[in-house]
């Protein structure tokens, strides 16, 4: 009878047992991407971008941010090369215009395009919405250098999005994205991203100040971008309009 009792003591003592489940991945994204929402407050900065393709001289973008993520607003102003300055790009809503001083003409864009032939494209430098666009496909743990991560493939929900699938190497402590790589639809790599550095903006909000872009189809083809004078300072409503873009200029 002592037996049974112990058995049965046994038995009661593991059904207590706390049981370890597996990570929420959705809200791991949804804090990834909450991380880097500005909505409770304007976003700015200057981000240099610095590229080099194969037998060319590096080239140098530098270019003034501004965003409003409460009302999915940015704009950006590029300020080098001399060529291109006061060049921008407006985004309200699902609308994403491009200005050219030259003529004085805003033509419809997208954030799909590259900016000034780099490797960066505007959806870099806007508000994340990753599960607005993809869904989650896969997970799983890896290691990346040194670095314990969660690794979450991401399929495209629709063939508006840049990429068909998108990977993304967590970090499992912080929450923040280490190295992020997109996939054509034949499941091709088309671009690795590899966030070095990030740095605090405001209460309990990151943004990275520095990452590698590297364009896996074009052999040699990369750029490194770095963003410095970040605030998150109450800007003025007239920044997000087209007028503001022309009057700059």
């Amino acid at each position: 009878m002592k037996r049974i009792t112990l058995f049965a003591a046994f038995v009661a003592a593991l059904s207590l047992a706390p049981v370890f489940a597996a990570p929420d991945f959705e809200a791991m994204v949804r804090k990834v991407e909450a991380i880097q929402d500005f909505s409770g407050s304007d976003f700015s900065g200057v981000f240099t971008i610095v590229s080099e393709k194969p037998g060319q001289k590096q080239s140098l973008t530098q270019v003034r941010m501004f965003r409003r993520d409460s009302k999915e607003q940015f704009l950006m102003l590029i300020q080098r090369p001399e060529a291109q300055k006061g060049q921008g790009y407006l985004k309200d809503g699902d609308n994403v215009w491009f200005y050219d001083p030259t003529s004085r003409k805003f033509t419809h864009s997208s954030l799909k395009q590259n900016l000034n032939d780099s490797e960066a494209k505007n959806s870099d430098f806007s508000k994340k919405s990753i599960l607005e666009d993809y869904f989650i496909e896969k997970t799983e743990e890896s290691i990346l250098g040194k670095i314990p991560v969660y690794v979450i493939t991401l399929k495209a929900k629709t063939g508006e999005s840049s990429y068909n699938r998108v990977k993304l190497f967590i970090h499992k402590d912080l929450a923040l994205i280490l190295r992020e790589e997109e996939y054509g639809a034949s499941g091709r790599l088309m671009r690795t991203t590899a966030f070095t550095k990030y740095s605090p903006v405001g209460n309990g909000k990151f943004f990275p100040s520095q990452m590698l872009i590297i364009d896996e189809i074009n052999e040699g083809e990369k750029s490194q971008v770095t963003m410095t004078e970040l605030s998150t300072e109450r800007l003025p409503d007239k920044v997000f309009t087209k007028a503001y873009l022309e009057q700059v200029n």
